[in-house]
């Protein structure tokens, strides 16, 4: 029968004292290793949870600014007025600058602070447009976010729906010190919504592989299984799974069953099962 393991403080602290009882050094050398492995399972979930939130209020904010120019009307960002939005337009060159002041704004349930920008050639009959993003003294839920990425946008891929290729370099530091730098491509399809002109009932399909390496040297790789479904309405992914890779383990990283909830599973390759908690 499968084992299930909460990572729970509490928990934690009673396998160590069994195994300080049983005086079993090995056992518990095993205990402190596989808190590790969970603790950058979840930290490595969490640059996900800051990736997607970030992908759709720039994106919110590049669709918005584009349809606007389009209709010749003032955009309407509906974002809060703590974030302040810049553009600048010279002939085909876009830039747009998101600044969410050091203070700290609440936008859809997280706290940013620093500036977004994004840069692009605007060409509304084009296929493909290439958009470059780069954060400056950023933060996300108190995490700093360092680097950028660019972002391919497609205005149908082959099922008819548009798709961005996000091109990630971005280097991690939590409140703690601890520190991570992503590297990796996602390619997000918007499978749900798009022309509706309500952000909120958007839904979007996120498939791609990517690594996570940790200031120890530790390194995960992943490669995403089923499509990780991402509905705006929730800060989550509701449901998908990902195939986890690295030196001492493996397994199987699983958002659930379509809930939205902060709850996921682990399931290494021996069938042990962790339980999730992400914040």
């Amino acid at each position: 029968m499968m084992k299930q393991f909460k990572l729970t403080a509490k928990i934690v602290l009673s396998l160590c004292i069994i195994a300080i009882l049983a005086s079993c050094s090995n056992e518990k050398d095993e205990v402190e290793e596989q808190q590790i492995d969970y603790s950058e399972v979840a930290k490595s979930s969490e640059i996900d949870q800051a990736s997607e939130a970030l992908e759709e209020v720039t994106l919110k904010v590049y669709e918005t600014q584009e349809v606007s120019e389009s209709s010749k009307m003032p955009p309407n960002f509906n974002l809060p007025d703590c974030v302040t939005i810049t553009v600048v337009a010279q002939q085909n060159y876009r830039e747009v600058t998101l600044d969410f002041g050091s203070e700290g704004c609440l936008v859809n349930g997280n706290i940013l602070k620093g500036v977004i920008a994004l840069t692009y050639t605007r060409n509304p009959q084009a296929q493909e447009i290439l958009i470059t993003k780069t954060f400056t003294d950023f933060y996300f839920n108190a995490k700093n976010i360092q680097g950028g990425n660019t972002i391919l946008k497609q205005r149908q891929n082959d099922n008819g729906n548009p798709q961005f290729t996000n091109t990630t370099t971005i280097t991690v530091i939590w409140p703690d010190g601890a520190t991570a730098t992503r590297n990796g491509v996602k390619i997000r399809e918007w499978v749900e919504g798009h022309g509706s002109g309500v952000w909120s009932d958007n839904v979007f399909e996120i498939t791609g592989n990517w690594t996570t390496t940790f200031v120890n040297g530790n390194t995960h790789s992943y490669t995403v299984l089923t499509p990780l479904r991402r509905e705006v309405i929730c800060f989550y992914f509701v449901n998908g799974s990902i195939d986890v890779v690295r030196t001492n383990f493996s397994g199987v990283f699983d958002y659930g069953d379509g809930s939205c909830d902060n709850l996921a599973t682990f399931t290494f390759s021996d069938g042990t099962v962790v339980d999730i908690t992400l914040n």
